[in-house]
């Protein structure tokens, strides 16, 4: 059922622009003032266990999540990088960046396939997977997820809506609940995500060096 602030925001009635970008924006502060802080915790610990280990964190997601997660990749590995000199860097890879590699396996093998062959090639025992989804029902991303999950892998999840099936599937979810279809607000709180992890990973560099400090 929705809700009036989303009704409000989501609505087709013309209205004053200014009134508008109150109630978005309004909308959007209250998706982020019910964020799950202690899963959000969770989250980036788990990145830093991964970090620690010398794992690799694979990014995945489809349309604006994919651009969420190749964002994510760059912060992750360069900002952090930058900003923890002398710290071992996080091995980051999105799996949403080579088209060459994606359409290979979308014309291939079928488009519900092209993270999960690419983790088929890249994924070694200890890796980590982040998979971002507003509906959390993408055939592609549950898949991936799946499979790493029967790996021994862990999963972590940013989804929208009710979570869809991939909440089911992650060890850690960050969920923006909201009413189905509402992709721009949701989309709008992964982005926030990514900023504030990369953030507090900056702030909270590994102990054991890399040689190069």
């Amino acid at each position: 059922m929705e809700d009036a602030a989303h009704r409000g925001v989501m609505g087709t009635a013309a209205r004053d622009a200014r009134e508008f970008a109150r109630e978005y924006l309004a909308y959007v502060a209250d998706l982020l003032n019910r964020l799950d802080v202690d899963a959000i915790a969770r989250f980036v610990q788990t990145l830093e266990a991964a970090r620690e280990r010398g794992s690799t964190i694979f990014l995945i997601g489809n349309g604006g999540s994919a651009a969420t997660a190749s964002h994510m990749a760059n912060d992750i590995g360069l900002d952090v990088f930058k900003k923890t000199a002398g710290v071992r860097a996080f091995r980051v890879l999105a799996l949403t960046d080579s088209v060459p590699m994606l359409t290979a396996i979308a014309n291939d093998e079928g488009y519900e396939n092209v993270f999960l062959h690419q983790l088929r090639i890249h994924y070694r025992p200890g890796d980590l997977l982040v998979a971002i989804s507003a509906s959390g029902n993408s055939p592609n991303v549950n898949i991936a997820a799946e499979w790493v999950s029967r790996q021994g892998g862990a999963v972590l999840g940013l989804v929208g809506f009710d979570g869809g099936k991939l909440k089911g599937l992650c060890d850690v979810a960050v969920h923006v609940e909201t009413p189905k279809g509402a992709y721009g607000p949701v989309e709008d709180v992964h982005m926030v995500m990514d900023h504030l992890v990369t953030r507090c990973l900056s702030n909270r560099p590994a102990v054991e060096r890399d040689g190069r400090g």
